[in-house]
């Protein structure tokens, strides 16, 4: 069974930094993309970043480029979100999320398996 458990959420003023992270068990992680998606209160969920299962390559969402970094470490199965000059409206409950052979889609219906999700706030 896939597990996903997310640490690293927590407040942070305006332009602070955080690092999420990742722990996933149960599955072949290196074959699996990673990503993360948010969720803001009354917001729908979206995309935030993942990071191909093969290839180096990364994806984001256009509010992020230039501010979060996305990172996998394969022998130790997790994933990282390097969030830098946050901003309030990056506040959200952040969720791991991890589809096999997956191409790095911002779907949320692409993602086989779900973390449950911690906090980030923001402050101004």
């Amino acid at each position: 069974q896939v597990q996903l458990v997310e640490s690293g959420g927590g407040l942070v003023q305006a332009g602070g930094s955080l690092r999420l992270s990742c722990a996933a068990s149960g599955l072949t992680f290196e074959t699996y993309t990673m990503g993360w998606f948010r969720q803001a209160p009354g917001e729908e969920r979206e995309f935030v970043a993942a990071v191909h299962w093969r290839t180096p390559r990364t994806y984001f969402t256009d509010s992020v480029k230039g501010r979060f970094t996305i990172s996998r470490d394969n022998a130790k199965k997790m994933v990282f979100l390097e969030m830098n000059s946050l901003k309030p409206e990056d506040t959200a409950v952040y969720y791991c999320v991890a589809e096999q052979w997956g191409s790095g889609t911002s779907d949320s219906y692409q993602y086989d398996a779900w973390g449950q999700g911690t906090q980030v706030t923001v402050s101004s």
